[in-house]
C-alpha cells in the first residue's frame, strides 16, 4: 500500500504582485485573489511576473463538508489565508499532509490530532488556517 495518494499537482501558479523581506503577495490567475504569504527566500518571477511553487498551511480542525456547499474558496480574497474549503487531491501519510484544491492547491499539515490517514482523495473539506501560510518557489 502506498503512503501517498494523488490526483493532481500541488503546485500553485500565479503572479507576483509584490514582495518584501520575508513576505509576498500572490495573485491567482482569472480571480481577484491576492494571497499574502511568507517566504524564506526572495521569489524570482519570470519576465511576465509569473511564479509557481507550493503553498503550505497548518490547518486547524479539518471538517468534511457537503460537496459543493459554498464551493471551493479561500477567505479572505485579499490577505493571509484564514479559511479554506475545497476538494482533497492528495494525501501523504508519511508527511502527514493533505493537498486541498481551493482557489489553488494548498498542502495542509494538521495543528490537531487529526492525520492524513483520516481522509481520502475526493472528499470535500473546510478548515481554518493558522497564521504562517508559506510559499516555496518551485
Amino acid at each position: 500500500m502506498s503512503d501517498t495518494t494523488t490526483t493532481a499537482s500541488p503546485i500553485a501558479k500565479g503572479t507576483l504582485v509584490e514582495q518584501s523581506e520575508g513576505k509576498m503577495v500572490l495573485g491567482l490567475p482569472h480571480t481577484d485573489y491576492q494571497l499574502h504569504l511568507l517566504i524564506d527566500n526572495p521569489v524570482t518571477p519570470s519576465v511576465t511576473g509569473k511564479v509557481s511553487g507550493t503553498i503550505t498551511v497548518e490547518a486547524l480542525r479539518v471538517d468534511l463538508t457537503q460537496a459543493g456547499t459554498g464551493g471551493r474558496y479561500v477567505e479572505p480574497v485579499y490577505g493571509r489565508p484564514r479559511r479554506i474549503q475545497g476538494r482533497i487531491t492528495a494525501t501523504d501519510t508519511t508527511a502527514n499532509t493533505i493537498t486541498v484544491l481551493a482557489a489553488c492547491p494548498f498542502v495542509c499539515s494538521f495543528a490537531t490530532a487529526q492525520s492524513a490517514s483520516d481522509f481520502e482523495v475526493g472528499q470535500f473539506v473546510g478548515f481554518d488556517v493558522k497564521p504562517g501560510a508559506k510559499f516555496t518557489q518551485a
